[in-house]
């Protein structure tokens, strides 16, 4: 039987993580959630459930994912599963996900989220950064959310290698490179519970935005077009 592994990067969010693993609980067994140097209660509150909590100081998205998932892997893990700590996401639809990998027999498959529940100034940069996708890479992704399920044998072939805010990008771009098995279904958004660190700061939305931007011009650099097509 495969196992999937749902790894939850939580940077403060103590209001939330309860509602969040209460719902992954009900669909998944194995869950991962890697504290990313919280200030708050998110890892005591995490750790009366019966899940997996990591500690990573490095505060950054993409080292946090990228702990879980190596941990994931270690204990024998055939899928990595990601949704974020925020509530903003359904587990129902990451098993909807699941599902269809299943069936489809899939290297990788994503999200997509509402564009009404994405801020406006982070739906621009999101729609940008798909266009520059299809345009080189002949791209179906539209959007880059963080829902999301990869196979370890995909883990093992796109090598990831962004520790910060072009994690998504990364991986959805080697997607394309290697040419794999990929899809993607709409799900649905929910307002988050409490703000964003990302989108919800200006700071945040500069950072992210410079480093997907920065992502996409390197792998261009290494690959300006697929694999084998």
């Amino acid at each position: 039987m495969k196992t999937v592994a749902v790894i939850i990067p939580a940077f403060n969010e103590q209001d939330s993580i309860a509602k969040v693993l209460t719902d992954c609980l009900n669909y998944f067994d194995k869950i991962i959630v890697v504290n990313n140097n919280s200030t708050d209660q998110t890892e005591f509150i995490a750790k009366k459930f019966p899940v997996t909590v990591l500690f990573e100081p490095r505060r950054t998205y993409g080292q946090a994912v990228y702990t879980g998932s190596i941990h994931a892997l270690s204990q024998g893990a055939d899928y990595l599963a990601y949704i974020d700590a925020d509530a903003s996401e359904s587990s129902a639809d990451l098993y909807k996900l699941y599902q269809h990998m299943k069936i489809k027999k899939l290297d990788l498959i994503t999200g997509q989220r509402q564009s009404s529940q994405i801020p406006a100034h982070a739906h621009l940069g999101n729609r940008l950064a798909c266009f520059i996708m299809n345009v080189v890479w002949d791209s179906p992704f539209r959007d880059l959310g963080p829902m999301r399920i990869l196979s370890k044998a995909a883990w093992d072939k796109i090598q990831m290698q962004d520790r910060d805010y072009g994690w998504t990008v990364e991986m959805q771009v080697k997607a394309l490179i290697y040419n794999l098995n990929i899809a993607e279904l709409t799900i649905k958004s929910n307002k988050r519970i409490g703000k964003s660190k990302i989108s919800g700061t200006i700071k945040g939305t500069f950072l992210a935005s410079f480093y997907i931007l920065k992502t996409l011009l390197i792998l261009f650099l290494k690959h300006p077009r697929r694999i084998n097509s």
